[in-house]
């Protein structure tokens, strides 16, 4: 049961169950010793899904960014980041809000051998280029008791160790930066919330081969699905109503939920629909991820069970959303311009390019998963605290002119999971997607299902 349990956990985790051996062959290849289990896959557990999201700093997580055959040479990184832990965005009425500490204290868990050096080098920002409203955002979290949607101590360590990390692989084994690196390198953007501006100073302290604020210039994205100038799209907002219309459809139809409420709501002293909007599940994660007891009042505690039935909804409409489609025919339009930038920018880098080799977007969750969706990464978690996804480019060294493709996901390479490299997997000995892959489909197929040849035309018209 036991090596049950651990296969399954590999698998949705997205880390391959199946390596090569030293010798050459594929485990596939040889005769199978136990049969094909016949059973039912294990049902989601909502607090190990909720841990998962919840992505506390603890032992360091295997990682496959960077791997490449020894005659490929890495010439661009682009990261897009969801910010760190946070304090709620909602607040359950009639109770008292967690009591979590957002001052960073080095001596305080989660901590990182960094931080403190972090903290001093935010103190002296004022020399970096900061878009618009972003120069008036602090640098690091900073109150006694955490401001609404702040980062916590646990988010900035998260993304400290994201940076260690990605440095160790992309600076110090490839070399894709050298130490005396120009502005002109980095292309860095974020949206105008404190908590993804310093999620992202956060990557970056830690990745760079010396942290210049004067080199720091930072862009401000005003829109979540970075859409830039290409936002105008009617028929993404009438799938996004639609989808919104199946969510609420299938909130109904749950009674167990239904009754979950009601009892929360009988606790809390308010009506069930009050609570229902103050969307309780966001604020008892953050309970459930910093250890806080809930909260209680004198009619009675909200405890385990509320937040088991509530998580474990939340992850079947998680699932639905994936059959329905609604939600796909949605990222395909709302991640368009985001990803015709990315392929863009790997194309002129192709060509002999030398500036942007490294980007970071540093964007929220309701950014990340529609990317997933877009590029037909199914077997992804909705996007966890602190998630990376990365695009590599690679050159052939044996044929120059020669560009690849790699896509990871937290760590794991979800390349040929993609709509566009699932049947290139089959007939090709190279562990990555050729470039012309990846922009064909963001120039032309993305809009097929729209019975379309252009985003603008997309935009206007029903899918089939």
């Amino acid at each position: 049961l036991k090596v049950m349990v651990y296969v399954w956990y590999l698998s949705v985790h997205l880390i391959p169950v199946n390596p090569v051996r030293e010798d050459g062959l594929n485990p596939k290849s040889r005769k199978r010793i136990m049969p094909d289990l016949l059973t039912e896959p294990p049902a989601i557990d909502p607090v190990y899904e909720a841990h998962v999201y919840c992505n506390i700093p603890t032992i360091a997580e295997r990682s496959m960014e960077g791997h490449a055959p020894h005659y490929f040479k890495l010439v661009s990184v682009q990261v897009l980041i969801r910010h760190g832990d946070r304090y709620p965005l909602y607040a359950i009425p009639k109770t008292k809000r967690p009591d979590i500490d957002c001052m960073l204290v080095p001596s305080r868990k989660p901590s990182h051998p960094q931080l403190e050096a972090f903290i001093k080098h935010m103190s002296k920002g004022s020399a970096a280029q900061m878009d618009g409203s972003l120069s008036s955002l602090p640098r690091y979290p900073s109150h006694s008791l955490c401001e609404m949607g702040e980062l916590t101590q646990t988010g900035v360590v998260q993304h400290l160790r994201n940076g260690q990390q990605l440095r160790e692989i992309y600076i110090n084994k490839h070399k894709l930066l050298p130490s005396d690196w120009t502005a002109k390198q980095l292309y860095l953007e974020t949206t105008g919330k404190s908590r993804t501006l310093q999620s992202a100073l956060a990557l970056l302290y830690t990745f760079l081969p010396d942290f210049d604020w004067k080199k720091i210039n930072m862009r401000h994205q005003w829109s979540t699905i970075f859409c830039s100038g290409s936002c105008d799209c009617p028929m993404r907002n009438h799938y996004l109503e639609e989808e919104q219309r199946r969510q609420y459809s299938l909130r109904v139809k749950n009674n167990d939920l239904e009754k979950i409420y009601v009892d929360m709501a009988k606790i809390v002293g308010i009506p069930t629909r009050q609570l229902r909007a103050s969307n309780p599940i966001d604020s008892l994660l953050c309970y459930f991820c910093h250890n806080v007891t809930f909260p209680c009042t004198k009619t009675g505690c909200i405890g385990m069970e509320h937040f088991k039935v509530i998580k474990r909804h939340q992850l079947e409409d998680e699932r639905e959303r994936q059959e329905k489609k609604l939600y796909f025919l949605y990222a395909l339009l709302a991640t368009h311009p985001f990803l015709n930038q990315t392929v863009n920018r790997l194309q002129r880098i192709a060509e002999g390019k030398k500036e942007e080799v490294f980007v970071l977007y540093s964007a929220h969750d309701v950014t990340l998963s529609p990317v997933l969706s877009a590029l037909g990464i199914t077997e992804a978690r909705f996007p966890r605290f602190a998630a990376r996804l990365v695009f590599e480019l690679w050159q052939d060294g044996k044929r120059p002119k020669e560009h690849f493709v790699r896509i990871l996901y937290n760590g794991a390479d979800v390349t040929f999971q993609t709509s566009f490299c699932k049947d290139h997997y089959k007939h090709s000995s190279k562990p990555m997607c050729p470039l012309e892959k990846f922009v064909n489909f963001v120039k032309r197929d993305m809009f097929l299902i729209f019975n379309s040849t252009s985003y603008y035309d997309a935009c206007r018209r029903r899918a089939l």
